[in-house]
């Protein structure tokens, strides 16, 4: 029997499920325009039911109760954006178990309990939507479900946190430190109150796990993702950068190499002509690089209530569609059909192979630079630039060195023993590089 509407059940109403009741009662006509059938935001459910968010939804719509959302027969698409672990975990598997279709924003479950979510949706033949978990409001995931569904996706490397790229754009561009422009970040609401999940990487790491496991239809758990941070680079790298024809950006790195996986989440020096190292601000940008198409790049603003919300909207769109038509289940959960995954080594990163920018504050005196060449050499890693900005006898002053094509084991042993060296005045500062080799 076609349906005549659809009715859509909201549980989690902050700041990207109020943008998604702001696109679904403000565009009610082009998007029925769109799924072919009235698309109705029937049920609303919050623990706090008395809060002004702006929106002025029909009385007996807002409730406190997830669960009599979830019965309500009326509802027949469930939205999650509660965020969290449990809870959120709950509410998404009890709605795949009613036939329900879901979507969520939830990167952070998805990172960890994604299997557990997959599986179910593809045993109950249920649609699950995730666009709005990477990237705010760029379409990344479906490209990588459909859009590319034709290729070998060889890698792909990611701005996928906007706090850490405004952060880090405005120390290049005003010549600042990292706790100044914190603070001024989160002046501005750019950075929450307490940043950690976004300038230790944890963020990005969430993100890049749901996408390396599209893009290579392998199980990817967040927790095996090598993953650093930002805290450490400071205004001095930056202008060292620059001198080298680099920008730093915080990057998601997934790669396939010789039938394993590299996925990697650090600060990480782009040349300054590639795409990525133009992204400025709180913007995204994604770059998936695939055997067929060459080089594909997503730019857009990676979070806000409007941004997500169209992200989720887009999700209900396409699963309203399914249901019209009867069409569910017909993009599989994880992109590859269930059947069809397959393991793939993580490859451990002391493996990975990388450029490296190397930076050394050493007292000045005679002798320093042949010892740190030398024990770079003994580890068989070889100099392709160096920097020495004056001398000043007796004093602090940096070193910096840019190599060639070495193994992370291998410049982390160099570390090891150059740090140990009496003329360094602080623990060498390294940053990976992304590039050709010159």
């Amino acid at each position: 029997m076609k349906k005549e509407r659809i009715g859509v059940g909201l549980i989690g109403f902050g700041t990207v499920g109020t943008g998604v009741a702001k696109i679904l009662l403000g565009s009610g006509a082009l998007i029925r325009r769109r799924a072919g059938v009235p698309i109705e935001l029937v049920r609303v459910a919050d623990l706090d039911t008395t809060r002004d968010r702006g929106v002025a939804l029909p009385p007996g719509v807002l409730i406190n109760d997830a669960k009599a959302l979830i019965d309500d027969p009326a509802v027949d698409i469930v939205i999650e954006l509660i965020g969290g672990y449990d809870a959120a975990k709950r509410v998404i598997l009890d709605a795949l178990a009613k036939g329900k279709p879901v979507v969520t924003a939830n990167k952070a479950l998805l990172a960890v309990h994604g299997e557990d979510i997959f599986e179910a949706a593809a045993r109950h033949k249920v649609d699950l939507g995730f666009e709005a978990s990477v990237g705010g409001g760029i379409p990344v995931i479906r490209a990588l479900m459909e859009g590319l569904a034709a290729n070998t996706i060889l890698s792909l490397y990611g701005i996928i946190n906007g706090t850490s790229n405004y952060i880090l754009s405005r120390m290049a561009n005003e010549g600042k430190g990292f706790d100044e422009t914190l603070v001024e970040a989160q002046r501005a609401g750019y950075a929450e109150a307490d940043p950690t999940f976004d300038i230790a990487g944890t963020d990005s790491a969430h993100k890049l796990a749901i996408l390396a496991n599209l893009a290579f239809g392998t199980p990817i758990n967040f927790k095996d993702l090598y993953t650093e941070g930002i805290t450490h680079i400071t205004k001095h790298d930056i202008t060292y950068a620059r001198e080298f024809g680099y920008s730093i950006k915080l990057l998601g790195i997934a790669k396939l190499v010789d039938g394993d996986v590299e996925a990697r989440v650090h600060p990480t020096m782009l040349p300054a002509d590639s795409p990525l190292a133009k992204i400025e601000g709180v913007y995204n940008a994604i770059q998936l690089v695939g055997d067929a198409v060459g080089d594909v790049v997503l730019v857009g603003r990676g979070a806000g209530d409007l941004a997500a919300g169209s992200a989720v909207v887009s999700d209900i769109i396409a699963s309203a569609r399914n249901l019209v038509k009867g069409g569910v289940g017909r993009v599989p959960p994880a992109s590859f059909q269930p059947d069809e995954r397959r393991p793939l080594r993580m490859r451990p990163m002391e493996e990975i192979r990388s450029l490296y920018y190397l930076r050394f504050m050493v007292i000045d005196r005679p002798g320093v630079l042949s010892q740190i060449a030398g024990e770079l050499g003994r580890c068989g890693i070889s100099i392709s630039s160096m920097l020495q900005k004056g001398r000043r006898e007796g004093q602090t002053v940096p070193i910096v060195i840019k190599t060639h094509m070495a193994r992370e084991r291998d410049v982390q042993a160099a570390l090891h023993e150059i740090n140990r060296m009496a003329f360094m005045s602080e623990p060498a500062t390294l940053i990976r590089v992304e590039g050709k080799d010159e």
